[in-house]
């Protein structure tokens, strides 16, 4: 029998999503995929599986899923409420959803996209080597109430009731920049205003990028509008014919006319994704060496984050460090287990 999590309520921007399609440029399709790619490797390393494991991508809000028997799951990205009949569930940890069992899952409580992750992940039929769907070509769609997805074998080698800490990404920060071939179109002063000025994350945006704001910046390069369109990438920025900064993400087209002014690099691309309306950025230019360590540290990270994980609840019994609590010396280190056991 096919295992399945049926849909019973759906948010208007729950869709399936993995890595997305890499390598389909020339026939007009961005690559896609999860919006916060980071959140892929969370959930990945929480249940033991790869980080191109298809989850569901929540944006804005969940809804209500139930198992077709019990399955273990893992909650990442932007924080949820989240419950299980009616029982809170921890963010950023792995959960057992029982057979029948009802998982509701609410709004953000910060940033822009969640991660329901599945043992085994979604096993929708893939289109063009990816699951994720990609809703600019029409490829896949939104859930829907009523849908029931297949999922996965699970082997289930790491159990649930882990958790993580995750990288802070909801609430803006520096994004680091390398310069690219147009950023010669912008004058010494323009790229002194981009790296010394306050951007904010206006209303307008989604899948496809975020559209910047600033009241100090003067942006507008000389004769940049007349640039030949040519191919873009996720990370890279636009500057629009009103001098404002548009940060391309992860559903972005194809080709673009508007000149860039450089490109965020892809281990700070989750802090644009997550960014609500209003959130504050500054953005630093680094050398392409600082750029190459900056990632190669960063997938070395994503890699090691199994080895981070911690059990949501610590139980005394399998504490390798019992000793190191001191527990003989009385309240105070039994206060100190107490905080742990938090």
């Amino acid at each position: 029998m096919t295992r399945t999590l049926t849909v019973k309520r759906a948010g208007p921007g729950v869709t399936v999503q993995d890595l997305g399609r890499p390598g389909h440029l020339a026939g007009g399709l961005s690559r896609g995929g999860a919006a916060d790619r980071l959140a892929l490797a969370e959930g990945a390393a929480l249940l033991g599986q790869d980080a191109g494991t298809a989850a569901l991508e929540m944006a804005g809000a969940g809804g209500e899923f139930e198992a077709s028997e019990d399955m273990r799951i893992a909650l990442t990205g932007a924080p949820m409420r989240a419950s299980l009949d009616g029982t809170p569930l921890v963010w950023d940890a792995s959960h057992l959803l029982p057979r029948g069992g009802r998982l509701k899952i609410g709004g953000c409580e910060a940033g822009c996209y969640g991660y329901l992750h599945l043992g085994g992940g979604v096993a929708t039929d893939p289109l063009l080597g990816s699951r994720s769907a990609h809703l600019g070509t029409g490829l896949g769609r939104a859930l829907q109430s009523g849908d029931r997805l297949p999922v996965g074998a699970d082997p289930g080698l790491r159990g649930t009731g882990q958790r993580l800490d995750p990288a802070a990404r909801c609430e803006g920060g520096t994004l680091r920049v390398v310069a690219g071939p147009q950023t010669g179109l912008f004058t010494p002063e323009q790229i002194r205003a981009f790296e010394n000025s306050t951007f904010r994350r206006d209303v307008r945006g989604n899948r496809m990028g975020m559209r910047l704001i600033s009241d100090a910046a003067e942006l507008k390069p000389g004769g940049g509008l007349t640039v030949v369109s040519e191919v873009i990438v996720p990370g890279d920025i636009q500057i629009t014919g009103d001098g404002s900064p548009f940060v391309l993400l992860s559903e972005c087209q194809t080709t673009g006319g508007y000149p860039r002014i450089g490109s965020v690099l892809p281990a700070d691309l989750p802090l644009a994704a997550q960014a609500r309306p209003g959130t504050a950025f500054r953005f630093q230019f680094v050398t392409m060496e600082e750029a190459m360590q900056i990632e190669h540290l960063e997938q070395e990270r994503r890699q090691k984050l199994s080895k981070s994980l911690r059990p949501l609840l610590r139980d005394p019994r399998a504490m390798f460090n019992l000793l190191s609590y001191q527990l003989i010396s009385g309240a105070t280190s039994g206060d100190d287990l107490e905080r742990e056991n938090r």
